[in-house]
């Protein structure tokens, strides 16, 4: 084992990090497509105009819609009688009593239309018409028979994505909120929204990262749980956090984040720090750091990141610790890597884990979420064209994506209030994290999408490990899963599949709020609440709604009933190990949160 920084993990050529999807027998590729660098180019340079997204992909989307509604007269005449209903309700709210209540209404997230101002004319007709075209989309993208349904998910996204450029919200003159202002302020509030405009405008041409925080500090404000690197390679750091009581649980607990993103959403100010708590709790708590990595880790693969990822972490904690017992915690993509290793650990006899904790995880991946809206053959295509160009999926590409699922709160919200309301954004410690992004490894990015989102090995039972297939079922070790009610990159349905393809001790909790607000939910947080159950080895399955209607929600955080089901199937107290192995050759490398986490 070595502690020191090493040269990437794959001496393939660039190229070989890429799927080939040549046939078996076809000709050797240079023969066969002897311009294919040309292709790779020209598509790569069309994934930057479009920010990874496949103009066929969305073309084709249009065209099986409009194909089908073609054929489908019956349709036709619903929408044409839905459009002169809407009209209708439309010029009888205009004459209604203005404190009745509108007949069309935002939806639950959708926080545009909160000011007083548009229950009044003439806002309150534009609010309403622009309403009525999301409601009349919303049914004209239901379900006709012989249309892929992700067709029919990918057309109504678009749709609305493009009502939304044109909701009245967006405009000086048509936003009763951005007007009232602007006559308070005696125009001021629009002049800031000017500065700010120019400022953005001119940070993006000049292509320069945001300006770094003055009230947050990774290290100082977030991060700052003392702890020690202990050991570092290619790909991540592990953190060892000093002990905060006098005696420790005897296994320790070893936190496996996504590469997505910073580790550091677990270790926000001490107050919500997840790691924090732990600590505080009596447990020993390691946690990886990836690294942010560039082009020279093109051909890092998917499988990499379990070998030279979790396993040298698991390796690690037991060496230093002295037990060979671990409680392993995976988050979002850190928690499916964790399956993987942990199934192939199940295997292969290795009974190392104590306990198997997932957080917003998924392992069957046939209801994705919305992330699925950009991924078939042609997105996926193209999003390897442009990583084969340049070595790694660039953080920009990745937060638009999840931005555009939001686009209402995120993108169109966040303009109004910046650029018309003038109003500069309050600095939060999750804010200055999800700034943070981190790029993704060409290889490994490729492998992910197709073995996991694209052809859902790991729940088919098709997903191989050194030319084995693995199974969930194998893995004995009790598991606590943890979903979140309102998480649109991990549906807590889909959360909820791991209770399929397992047959140990089963809690599944699933708490309020989202994919990082519902895991960063500290006691004390306002307005939060958690539902939790269990299955015992050998109990008939329950399907996730007949779940959802049998645990009523508790009040509070979740993370006492985590802590309390770890010391349940923990050991004595023990003195606390020491900081790292330096004879084991785990020599403490520098202090928390170390050097990876300041890669950008």
């Amino acid at each position: 084992m070595t502690s020191q920084p090493r040269k990437p993990l794959s001496a393939t050529p660039p190229s070989a990090g890429l799927p080939d999807h040549r046939n078996a027998g076809d000709p050797d590729d240079s023969q066969a497509h002897p311009h294919d660098g040309l292709d790779r180019a020209l598509r790569a340079t069309l994934a930057r105009m479009t920010g990874g997204v496949s103009p066929q992909a969305a073309a084709g989307a249009w065209l099986d819609w409009a194909m089908h509604m073609a054929r489908a007269p019956g349709r036709q005449l619903e929408l044409a009688q839905h459009a002169i209903e809407s009209v209708g309700k439309l010029a009888a709210d205009m004459t209604a009593d203005p404190e009745s209540d509108p007949p069309f209404k935002p939806g639950p997230n959708d926080h545009r239309f909160l000011h007083p101002g548009w229950s009044r004319p003439p806002f309150r007709a534009m609010q309403q018409t622009f309403l009525a075209s999301h409601d009349w989309w919303n049914h004209a993208t239901d379900d006709i028979p012989g249309m892929r349904r992700q067709d029919a998910n990918r057309v109504h996204f678009m749709a609305q994505q493009a009502l939304d450029t044109l909701s009245p919200s967006n405009g000086p003159l048509t936003n009763p909120e951005v007007i009232e202002s602007a006559l308070k302020s005696n125009g001021h509030s629009l002049l800031a929204g000017t500065v700010h405009a120019a400022e953005d405008l001119l940070h993006n041409l000049r292509h320069e990262e945001a300006a770094p925080s003055s009230k947050f500090r990774v290290g100082h404000d977030l991060a700052a749980t003392k702890g020690e690197v202990v050991y570092r390679n290619a790909l991540f750091e592990l953190i060892q956090y000093a002990p905060q009581t006098e005696t420790v649980r005897a296994e320790p607990v070893l936190i496996v984040p996504a590469w997505i993103m910073k580790y550091y959403i677990l270790d926000l100010r001490p107050e919500n720090s997840l790691i924090n708590y732990l600590v505080g709790q009596g447990f020993t708590v390691f946690c990886m750091s990836w690294i942010n990595p560039g082009p020279e880790l093109r051909d890092v693969s998917l499988d990499d990141y379990r070998t030279d990822g979790v396993m040298a972490a698991i390796e690690a904690v037991s060496t230093i610790t002295g037990n060979e017992k671990i409680h392993a915690c995976g988050y979002c993509l850190g928690g499916t890597i964790l399956s993987i290793a942990a199934a192939t650990m199940a295997r292969d006899g290795d009974d190392r884990l104590a306990s198997i904790t997932l957080l917003a995880a998924q392992t069957d991946f046939s209801q994705p979420g919305e992330l699925m809206l950009f991924l078939d053959e042609s997105q996926v295509s193209l999003l390897e064209d442009l990583m084969c160009d340049q070595g790694y999926l660039d953080s920009d590409q990745m937060v638009g994506a999840f931005k555009a699922i939001r686009s209402e709160d995120l993108v169109w919200q966040r303009a109004v209030r910046r650029y018309l309301l003038g109003i500069e954004e309050n600095e939060t410690d999750m804010g200055v994290w999800n700034a943070d992004a981190t790029r993704m490894p060409a290889r490994m990015h490729s492998e992910y999408l197709r073995g996991l989102f694209m052809e859902n090995r790991l729940a088919a039972g098709r997903f191989a490990v050194d030319g084995r297939v693995i199974v969930l079922r194998d893995i004995s070790a009790p598991l606590f899963v943890v979903g979140t009610e309102t998480d649109h990159i991990a549906p807590w349905r889909s959360v909820y599949k791991t209770k399929l393809f397992t047959v140990s001790d089963f809690r599944f909790l699933l708490t309020s709020s989202g994919h990082n607000g519902g895991i960063v939910s500290e006691p004390g947080h306002p307005r939060r609440h958690y539902r939790i159950g269990h299955r015992k080895p050998g109990a008939l399955y329950m399907d996730p709604d007949t779940w959802l209607a049998s645990h009523a929600p508790q009040e509070g955080s979740w993370w006492p009933e985590w802590t309390k089901w770890l010391s349940v199937h923990s050991g004595d107290p023990i003195d606390p190990p020491p900081m790292g192995a330096p004879e084991a050759g785990y020599p403490s490398l520098g202090k928390a949160p170390g050097s990876y986490v300041m890669i950008r």
